[in-house]
């Protein structure tokens, strides 16, 4: 069973990760790990930690010579930032990053009251969305997994602040290239450029701005996930991971809500078939999703970000120690973060997929994974003997 585990806080000496589940045999070294680090650190609209630090990961546990070996992988990342500040003898814990007004769109209400704590600050602490360097270190892992499968996942921003993107590049080879350029994983520059501008007028009235992502999984086999139970379903399992971020309020697959207005001969994927290509569609509305399995089709989901919640100019709050009305606590944050809300869910939903693949074929043995998939790949292009 592939899973893991992270500990650590925002603003605290390291993060933690165990990686557990892999197959023994993938490729692997720190730069892999560290390549995606520096991706969810970029993009337009950042805040000033980003210009501080980065993010370097050191594997502990589960690779020698290059390769995983089956054991638990564990993974260190130090906020080098922090470290830098608790030698100069300060701790923000205590002064800038101290919580004294709940933040709404925060966890900081909800979870004090929940884990009864007089200190907001243990809430935000782990709460905050520095939690997702970990999904970002073990996706890099699971991602590394996927390329020798054939398999890989793209994020690409559709929209900030009600600007959308004209334009998308459904190639996977050619989207890397003018996405991994881009200041917003945004393929229409000239969107892009407007949608700058409104970061920086965000910027300047002490506001957020929020948009919407696209994930993209070319070249999945059919099959993987099941109807057979609910929480085995691909597109429930996918949705959660992806809603699990923070500031993520919204999934759809395909064509989502829009086929909820369109008829039946218009919302579904006829099915065809040749000799050379196997089972094919003409079309993708369903996302490459049907009864909670992959159906071989590229998997297609949107996600929507609310703008961060952290804002210079506060929402009105009460102070949590006297309840007197107050404006919500102003730390150090981004204007806009939905480019990397998308790396994040690459990595999330990487994790899903190599996961369903786990399941599927069930190997200890990364070689021995790669030959099931090729031979499945094979059988079920043509389909299986029906006698």
């Amino acid at each position: 069973m592939l899973r893991f585990l992270s500990a650590g806080e925002s603003h605290g000496p390291k993060i933690s990760i165990i990686l557990e589940g892999l197959p023994a045999g993938i490729p692997l070294h720190e730069q892999d790990i560290n390549d995606q680090l520096a991706r969810r650190q970029k993009g337009y609209g950042r805040g000033g930690r980003m210009k501080i630090e980065k993010d370097r990961a050191v594997i502990t546990a589960g690779v020698r010579s290059g390769e995983t070996t089956g054991s638990p992988l564990a993974v260190e990342i130090t906020n080098i930032d922090e470290r830098k500040q608790q030698k100069n003898g300060a701790d923000f814990t205590k002064n800038e990053h101290k919580i004294t007004c709940p933040r709404p769109g925060h966890g900081d209400l909800a979870g004090s009251l929940k884990y009864e704590r007089k200190d907001i600050t243990d809430i935000s602490e782990r709460a905050s969305a520095r939690e997702t360097a970990a999904r970002v270190a073990c996706g890099a892992v699971i991602l590394k997994m996927l390329s020798g499968l054939e398999v890989n996942v793209l994020g690409q921003v559709l929209s900030i602040g009600g600007i959308e993107a004209k334009k998308t590049i459904n190639s996977f080879d050619e989207a890397k290239k003018v996405l991994e350029s881009s200041p917003l994983r945004c393929a229409d520059l000239e969107a892009a450029e407007k949608m700058m501008a409104a970061i920086d007028q965000a910027k300047e009235e002490g506001d957020t701005l929020g948009g919407v992502f696209s994930i993209e999984v070319f070249n999945l086999p059919p099959g993987l996930g099941s109807f057979v139970h609910w929480d085995r379903r691909l597109d429930g399992l996918l949705a959660q991971a992806v809603m699990s971020i923070p500031g993520v309020k919204g999934v759809e697959f395909g064509l989502g809500f829009s086929l909820s207005e369109k008829r039946g001969r218009q919302g579904h994927d006829a099915i065809y078939f040749d000799r050379e290509q196997g089972f094919y569609r003409k079309t993708n509305y369903a996302g490459g999703v049907e009864a909670g399995m992959s159906n071989g089709e590229k998997l297609l989901m949107k996600a929507a970000f609310k703008p961060i919640p952290t804002l210079q100019k506060p929402l009105d709050s009460v102070k949590w120690d006297s309840r007197e009305p107050a404006c919500a606590s102003v730390v150090r944050s981004d204007v806009c973060a939905v480019p990397s809300a998308a790396v994040i869910a690459e990595s999330m939903s990487a994790f899903v997929i190599g996961q369903a693949f786990l399941d599927t074929f069930s190997r200890d043995s990364y070689p021995g994974l790669i030959k099931d998939v090729r031979q499945y790949r094979k059988q079920s292009r043509q389909g299986f003997d029906r006698e």
